[in-house]
């Protein structure tokens, strides 16, 4: 019989399943990087950042738990805008974008590893089948994932950023380097677009369709269980991720003056781990990598499948999951360059509906009394974040009118249409009002 309520244990086994699922390649390079450029400015920097990096990836498991899925989340906009959203979703951050970047991702991490004689095609090639392979086996059973991600290779890949990050914070750098342009005059707010990138709450929209699956078959069924629980997962995910993205951040400002130009994340985690522990450090950071990015594969793969099943039920779980391992791995092969450059402006079309959302979904209670303040806001917002997302996908440097607006200059140019559909909402309401008294 259900109690309702999981047990401590149960709740940080669910925590770190969640924690592996978001926790991937881009998590790992971008706080090194931004420690490393950001140099005296790093605590302002990392403020802004983790507001965006990690504050909205937990409001959005609070507001998908709280709504159940996230297609109920997005039905309050329209049926049809629900089908739209949440399939875009899935797909961006799924097959058409993360799925194949972790295979290659991880695979670059091992190329220092490889003999000079072998052909870097063909073992890029059985690096990804492989990888997809065991991605794919080990998504079979969605339900287990809190067995797996949670109790095996989630704190496998805790214990070994450990390792790293406390070897940096044993060793910090003598003197902190000057800031880099970027986080010279607006710190808090360079981070805070710079959590942008993570594609966290994009995430978070998902994967609380498969952590739900994992807290009913530990025993709590009821709605208002579920809800809470998933919100629990989410606040332990959040300060898990937290803590860590500090200490990556700290070990991007102890190779500063050693990698001064660096601009990528991972050779800065290499470097780092190259000085404190040797050739053993190149053979850590690879594992961390591994496992870091084929925990959010296991996880994707597992919410994609999951979510397209019970849309389309006449295809298996099992077809769906292995029709996106296959897909994925070809990409992360041959055409990954190729669909990054249709995936990128489909990540900044989606991410301002997504924040709106996300917003209004905590505030469902107030939202819900006015049922208009959910298409009008949701639908103005993407007016403006589509209309720009085409503009810099097919004309790049072509004028719009919504870059007159206030934020335009830092990619918030849906801020205001945002606000003006709250306003529009309560005139059409008072309209309607109006009309029916009459």
């Amino acid at each position: 019989m259900s109690t309702g309520k999981l047990t401590s244990k149960q709740s940080l086994f669910v925590g770190v399943t969640l924690f592996s699922m978001f926790f991937g390649a881009g998590n790992l390079i971008i706080p090194p990087l931004l420690g490393l450029q950001a140099g005296e400015a790093v605590v302002p920097t990392m403020v802004g950042f983790l507001v965006t990096g990690i504050g909205l990836p937990v409001l959005g498991i609070v507001a998908v738990g709280l709504a159940g899925t996230i297609r109920d989340l997005a039905a309050r906009v329209h049926p049809l805008f629900a089908s739209v959203f949440v399939a875009a979703v899935y797909l961006a951050i799924g097959p058409c974008l993360a799925i194949p970047r972790t295979s290659s991702t991880s695979f670059e991490m091992f190329e220092p590893l490889l003999p000079a004689c072998v052909s870097l095609e063909v073992a890029r090639l059985v690096f990804s089948v492989a990888f997809f392979a065991v991605a794919y086996l080990l998504a079979m059973h969605p339900s287990a994932l809190t067995r797996l991600l949670g109790r095996i290779t989630g704190p496998a890949l805790i214990v070994l950023l450990v390792f790293v990050i406390g070897a940096a914070l044993f060793d910090p750098a003598s003197v902190q380097q000057a800031a880099h342009a970027s986080y010279a005059s607006a710190p808090a707010m360079s981070g805070f677009l710079t959590g942008y990138q993570t594609m966290d709450l994009l995430a978070s929209l998902t994967f609380g369709i498969v952590i739900a699956t994992n807290i009913r078959e530990l025993g709590v069924t009821d709605d208002a269980g579920l809800a809470r629980e998933v919100s629990r997962a989410g606040v332990f995910a959040g300060l898990l991720m937290g803590l860590i993205y500090c200490g990556l951040a700290m070990v991007g400002l102890g190779v500063a003056a050693e990698l001064p130009g660096a601009t990528n994340g991972a050779e800065i985690l290499a470097a780092s781990a190259g000085i404190h522990f040797g050739a053993v450090g190149t053979v850590v950071v690879a594992a961390i990598f591994l496992l870091a990015c084929l925990n959010v594969c296991i996880g994707l793969i597992s919410c994609c499948g999951t979510y397209f099943a019970d849309v389309v039920p006449r295809v298996p779980y099992r077809m769906w999951a292995l029709g996106f391992a296959v897909f994925s791995c070809v990409v992360s092969n041959f055409g990954l360059d190729a669909i990054l450059t249709f995936s990128v402006p489909l990540l900044n079309a989606l991410y301002p509906m997504a924040i709106v959302l996300v917003v209004m979904g905590m505030l469902h209670k107030v939202c819900d009394r006015m049922p208009l303040l959910w298409p009008w806001v949701v639908c103005l917002t993407a007016v403006v974040s589509i209309a720009t997302a085409l503009r810099d996908a097919f004309f790049a440097g072509a004028w719009l009118p919504f870059d007159q607006l206030p934020f335009a200059d830092v990619g918030m140019n849906w801020v205001v249409p945002a606000l003006c559909g709250v306003a529009a909402a309560i005139v059409h309401a008072a309209v309607r009002r109006n009309k029916v008294a009459a």
